[in-house]
């Protein structure tokens, strides 16, 4: 069964380029904006297919649309043309920790940013000791968001997003986080993903976990997917595309 499909989807955003300043160009600009704008297509013509358990792998240069792929399937963003269906209860784990507050403790941002993130009070409360656990905050439970690292902050977020019981999840560069420890207890959280037949679509510019976890890939280039098939294969193509180019 296809837990998502993306119809003949597109994405369009509009570029603002101010308007010269000469005094021809202003005299003849009178009542007209600042600025003209440039489109630019971030998707053009996307059509996929992922069926309930299929973890699928997206790989591309910076700028390739991959995370606007993300924003589309998680509603954050509509498609401009197209049509794009999800089956089932969703979780974007993009751009961890927007919404912490840095005066806050970390128990009450597990709180704010939890909420944010769709859990109820309730659920946070039952897993606040596991969330610290995992995130290795035990110590610093009550200090201030600004007093630790980076790395801290965005393990802490990690801890947060991987409590949902969503059957799909998508993620942009979500083992990007903390140290190799830290890493490889995302790497099991995955894995435990899979065994549950939770579905993933996944950004990554680490091809050894596009391989490790991906039982198929997407290669997207200028907002197109161009190739797709399974993960070994794509991630040649890919290397080779990018080593020719």
């Amino acid at each position: 069964m296809n837990v998502i499909e993306l119809q003949s989807v597109s994405k369009v955003f509009s570029i603002p380029h101010e308007r010269k300043r000469t005094l021809f160009h202003w005299l003849s600009s009178l009542g007209k904006g600042r600025y003209e704008f440039e489109p630019l297509y971030a998707l053009r013509d996307i059509n996929l297919e992922i069926e309930q358990g299929e973890f699928v792998g997206v790989i591309g240069r910076n700028g390739c649309g991959k995370s606007t792929l993300l924003k589309i399937i998680s509603r954050i963003y509509r498609p401009t043309k197209g049509t794009a269906k999800v089956q089932g209860s969703i979780f974007p784990l993009l751009e961890l920790g927007v919404g912490f507050q840095p005066e806050f403790s970390c128990k009450e941002n597990v709180f704010l940013y939890g909420s944010t993130l769709g859990f109820t009070r309730k659920q946070l409360t039952a897993r606040l000791d596991s969330i610290i656990e995992f995130a290795e905050l035990e110590r610093f439970i009550d200090a201030k968001l600004s007093t630790l690292s980076t790395g801290m902050i965005v393990r802490l977020a990690f801890a947060i997003a991987v409590q949902s019981d969503a059957s799909i999840y998508l993620v942009d560069e979500g083992l990007a986080v903390g140290d190799s420890d830290f890493k490889e207890k995302c790497r099991q959280e995955f894995i435990r993903m899979k065994q549950q037949k939770r579905t993933m679509l996944f950004v990554s510019h680490d091809m050894a976990e596009i391989e490790q976890f991906c039982d198929r890939v997407f290669v997207m280039e200028n907002g197109q997917i161009v190739q797709r098939g399974a993960a070994r294969e794509m991630i040649d193509f890919y290397v080779e595309g990018r080593q020719s180019a």
